[in-house]
């Protein structure tokens, strides 16, 4: 796994000071989300191709591999996963009606992690839109 960095705006996790990593990141979030985030990020490992790359991206860690891939955030009272992809949302809407979703934002508990298997197709259909856009344009 490779890891880039970006700067960028979005969920604070020390005050006005940007996280530099993932790991940074990560630090700054209390516990019981940290635990949680840390799972949903072992889910995407897991899933993405080893060229993949970790940044913070919008003051967040987020995922890339031909492209934004999706993104995971902590906030005041819940957690959120951000497949940066609507037909993705529209594709999983059955599995995902349990949980709060708007505009390209999944909402889950801080202390209940999305399911490691609902991740995995989430982070495979990312990689299969990425794939699938790169093709067009080189083709």
């Amino acid at each position: 796994m490779k890891k880039a960095n970006s700067g960028g705006r979005g969920p604070a996790t020390n005050g006005n000071v940007a996280p530099k990593n993932v790991e940074e990141y990560l630090a700054g979030v209390p516990e019981p989300a940290r635990s949680t985030l840390n799972r949903v990020r072992a889910a995407i490992r897991s899933a993405v191709p080893p060229e993949a790359t970790e940044a913070i991206s919008y003051r967040m860690p987020t995922f890339r591999y031909k492209g934004a891939l999706l993104g995971f955030a902590a906030f005041s009272n819940h957690c959120s996963l951000f497949p940066m992809s609507l037909s993705v949302m529209e594709t999983f809407k059955n599995e995902l009606k349990d949980f709060h979703t708007s505009k390209g934002t999944i909402r889950f508990p801080v202390d209940k992690p999305l399911s490691a298997a609902l991740v995995k197709k989430l982070v495979k259909a990312r990689i299969a839109e990425n794939e699938h856009k790169k093709q067009r344009r080189s083709g």
